[in-house]
């Protein structure tokens, strides 16, 4: 991994001792993908960094099968207790993706990628890609330069700073949005103010 982060452990610690960190209620960008995605028939959605689902549910109550991956054991305990058996949850790394050969109509890739390293950045984008079927879309959240925290922590490289203790994040802007991913049919970038 050329991320620095110390995951699995991070991660199993942080939903061991903090639960449902982010409570129920999903993201706001969750909401405007699952609009996005009724309104093209998305039938069957990929959620890399899946957690314990809470930006899942709107996806599954609007009809469409969920398929995850998540690195922490706790976090897909939670989702099952929440959510019951609605979800296929893989336990793993996106870095090892694919964890099925299945196609996707929609990938929804939630506050994760901006935690990886330019490689794993790439790969996760190219994975996603490579289990998209034809005509089908994918959404990335990531934080950007624009976030209060952009340029706060340990310097490690342009644009990407330690936060705190065992999280790395890189910060995006329009530039880095479209180095990234124009490659896999970017068409546009949307500005939302998460909850």
């Amino acid at each position: 991994m050329d991320d620095g982060n110390k995951q699995p452990e991070f991660w199993e610690q942080a939903f061991s001792e903090k639960k449902e960190m982010w409570g129920h209620k999903p993201a706001e960008s969750a909401i405007l993908t699952r609009d996005f995605f009724v309104e093209r028939a998305v039938s069957n959605v990929l959620i890399p960094g899946i957690g314990y689902g809470r930006n899942a549910s709107v996806f599954v109550e609007a009809g469409m099968k969920v398929t995850g991956i998540e690195i922490s054991a706790t976090a897909i305990s939670m989702a099952g207790k929440h959510y019951g058996d609605n979800m296929t949850i893989y336990e793993g790394s996106v870095t090892d993706m694919p964890f099925d050969t299945s196609q996707y109509d929609g990938v929804f890739c939630y506050a994760l990628i901006h935690l990886l390293g330019e490689t794993e950045r790439n790969k996760l984008i190219r994975d996603c890609y490579n289990q998209l079927a034809d005509g089908g879309y994918m959404v990335f959240t990531a934080v950007t330069k624009e976030a209060p925290i952009y340029g706060q922590g340990k310097f490690i490289s342009k644009d990407r700073y330690e936060i705190f203790d065992g999280v790395n994040m890189y910060f995006y802007d329009r530039e880095s949005i479209h180095s990234e991913l124009s490659e896999v049919g970017l068409f546009e970038i949307t500005e939302v103010a998460e909850n």
